[in-house]
């Protein structure tokens, strides 16, 4: 029998929280609650968790803290904000600062479990797995999710970053709209996600890429106008097919 996901869910709300986590649990979801910041960072850190609901307005701790914290001690744990209708700015530091996807209040328990299926969903689509990205000397592991020059540091990347690397780098030859990110990374084939949420993803991604290569973060990610993203033509890309051995 496949392994129950779980889910931490902090918001300080009593009502909303038993809503939220009610909702999780007659989906299948193993449900962790917690009440303040501090107590839900606490509880996304053990291990087995597999999404983190955040709501960004609570006492102790508030939530772009938690997702700061929480972004350095577990890099690629996917996290869902909670935000208010209309605070367009704390979504904006929301997805900067890491967050894979929004739900705005309020919200339908349909609306919620469609996000969170979608952030954990992995795509089927690939035959042959992206092993290897590389930019002269930087290397893009995407088995392991990091961006490696050298013997240098080493930058992490969430799973929505490494997904849409993965989908520019599976069409290197074309540009890939927003429309089509939406649906093989989000899994919304109808909306749902505003492109701006693409372009912030985009954007940290590329300066993620730019921070490990000191190159300029186009060099890496090409916006094409009036259409939507691709590698830049100087980028490399390898598969399993290509290379049958694992990545080290």
């Amino acid at each position: 029998m496949p392994r129950k996901r779980t889910i931490v869910v902090i918001e300080d709300e009593a009502a909303i929280r038993r809503g939220i986590a009610d909702a999780l649990s007659l989906s299948g979801y193993n449900v962790v609650e917690a009440a303040d910041g501090e107590a839900g960072l606490a509880e996304a850190r053990h291990s087995g968790v597999d999404l983190v609901l955040l709501d960004l307005l609570m006492p102790k701790m508030n939530g772009l803290a938690v997702l700061s914290q929480l972004r350095q001690s577990h890099p690629v744990l996917p996290v869902i904000i909670l935000t208010a209708r209309g605070a367009e700015d704390d979504r904006v530091r929301g997805l900067r600062g890491g967050a894979d996807d929004y739900v705005v209040k309020p919200f339908s328990a349909r609306e919620l479990l469609a996000r969170v299926e979608a952030v954990l969903r992995r795509s089927p689509e690939r035959a042959a797995p992206i092993v290897h990205i590389r930019m002269n000397q930087t290397v893009v592991d995407c088995g392991r999710r990091e961006v490696r020059c050298g013997e240098g540091e080493r930058v992490q990347l969430s799973e929505m970053e490494a997904r849409i690397l993965e989908r520019l780098a599976a069409h290197p030859d074309r540009a890939i709209t927003r429309e089509e990110l939406l649906a093989s990374v989000w899994g919304f084939r109808d909306g749902g996600l505003e492109t701006r949420a693409i372009d912030m993803h985009i954007t940290r991604l590329r300066n993620k890429l730019s921070s490990a290569s000191s190159a300029d973060p186009a060099e890496w990610i090409v916006t094409v106008r009036g259409k939507g993203y691709m590698l830049a033509p100087n980028v490399e890309v390898t598969t399993q097919a290509d290379s049958p051995e694992a990545p080290a």
